[in-house]
């Protein structure tokens, strides 16, 4: 059994909705991390999904808004640092087999195991939908099984969101595998390392940093964007006077600050501290003013994000080319998703043209049916006589 682990492949998969660009939360939560990853070279195969069919879920009626926001979000992931010659990045629109396994999965999850799903209820929540919840939207968690299931994936990075949703994939492939035949491989989640990264608050103090609530830095904002949404950013409302002592716990210039700051940072620029544990400390004493603050995490902002701001001017001048990654990888994906689509269709036994066995044995069966009618009818004839 322990020889037959190690055979597996490792696959890394994970992937965004195209309702916009990307922000400095997916940055630390997960977009940092894959590029890390894929340099490490550990992985056998890496693959990145834009999921703009989940993205309809909620925008059905404005489906130009997840057109645009593709490359979009192709052209963050490539200044990044993605490489698409050892990733796969594609489109879930482009890769059918999704699709089905998605219907496969619905019969496998009852509907109060998808309600009592956290992150659909917290989605719900910021939606608002009253009785009128697209069906699409409540079951998007099967609809990620399937996205995530049908490449083999062992590992999928993603923020403390996500948790939930990979552990549905995790019963959905047990499940499948229980029902018929084992096929799919139980995924895990990888956590960012550094806590203050795997929940980002908004730059309005709110629990999550999300496109939808508009509070946002995007990785392409550009420096004076960046110095604005930095200095307008809620901290410690108890924190009034620069003597005041301030609270740096569940204040989001020091959860920023402790998400992207670095010692070279401090080195870098002259703030008077050698390190953030010195900075968060005189806060905490009072003597420190949050403007001071605030300008240090804009330099330290603008220094991460200029290379990828960069990067990216360079990739915008040539789209063609990044709707050929898109298109090259989709169909990559589509190949490695239709391997699983016939290994799954064989344990449930449904693979009715590719079993060649299946057809042939209930060919014999009818052939002995009809002979054992035939010698029935024959006996009745004589008996007749």
């Amino acid at each position: 059994m322990e020889e037959q682990k190690k055979t597996i492949p490792e696959v890394m998969l994970t992937g965004d909705r195209p309702t916009g660009r990307l922000h400095i939360g997916h940055y630390v939560g997960s977009l940092r991390e894959r590029v890390a990853l894929q340099n490490q070279g550990g992985f056998d195969e890496l693959y990145i999904m834009i999921a703009d069919t989940q993205a309809l879920t909620d925008n059905a009626g404005n489906i130009q808004k997840v057109r645009d926001n593709v490359i979009e979000v192709a052209l963050d992931y490539l200044s990044c640092g993605i490489d698409p010659n050892k990733v796969t990045i594609f489109l879930q629109s482009r890769v059918p087999e999704l699709f089905e396994f998605t219907c496969y999965f619905m019969d496998l999850v009852t509907y109060a195991r998808l309600i009592r799903n956290p992150t659909v209820k917290s989605e719900l929540g910021m939606r608002a939908f009253g009785d009128s919840i697209p069906t699409g939207f409540l079951t998007y968690p099967i609809s990620q099984a399937a996205d995530i299931l049908a490449f083999g994936t062992t590992i999928v990075p993603a923020g403390e969101d996500q948790m939930p949703m990979v552990e549905q994939a995790q019963e959905i492939a047990h499940k499948f595998n229980s029902t018929y035949k084992e096929v799919f491989v139980e995924p895990k989640i990888m956590l960012p390392k550094n806590e203050s990264c795997r929940r980002l608050p908004g730059t309005d103090g709110k629990a999550k940093m999300s496109k939808s609530l508009g509070n946002c830095i995007y990785l392409s904002d550009d420096a004076k964007t960046v110095d604005k949404k930095v200095m307008s950013m809620f901290t410690d409302p108890t924190h009034l006077r620069p003597e005041d002592p301030g609270h740096t716990e569940g204040n989001p210039v020091f959860q920023y600050l402790e998400a992207f700051a670095t010692p070279e940072h401090f080195k870098t620029y002259d703030t008077g501290f050698a390190s953030l544990e010195e900075m968060e400390e005189k806060y905490r004493q009072g003597g420190l003013g949050d403007v001071a603050v605030k300008r240090f995490l804009s330099f330290v902002l603008n220094d991460v994000l200029d290379p990828i701001r960069k990067k990216r001017h360079e990739l915008e001048k040539d789209l063609p080319a990044v709707y050929a990654i898109l298109e090259e990888g989709s169909k990559k994906a589509e190949a490695k998703a239709r391997s699983f689509a016939l290994r799954a269709r064989r344990a449930m036994g449904i693979d009715y043209f590719e079993n060649t066995k299946f057809i042939e044995k209930q060919q014999k069966a009818y052939k002995r049916a009809h002979e054992q009618a035939e010698a029935y009818e024959a006996y009745l004839a004589k008996q007749k006589h």
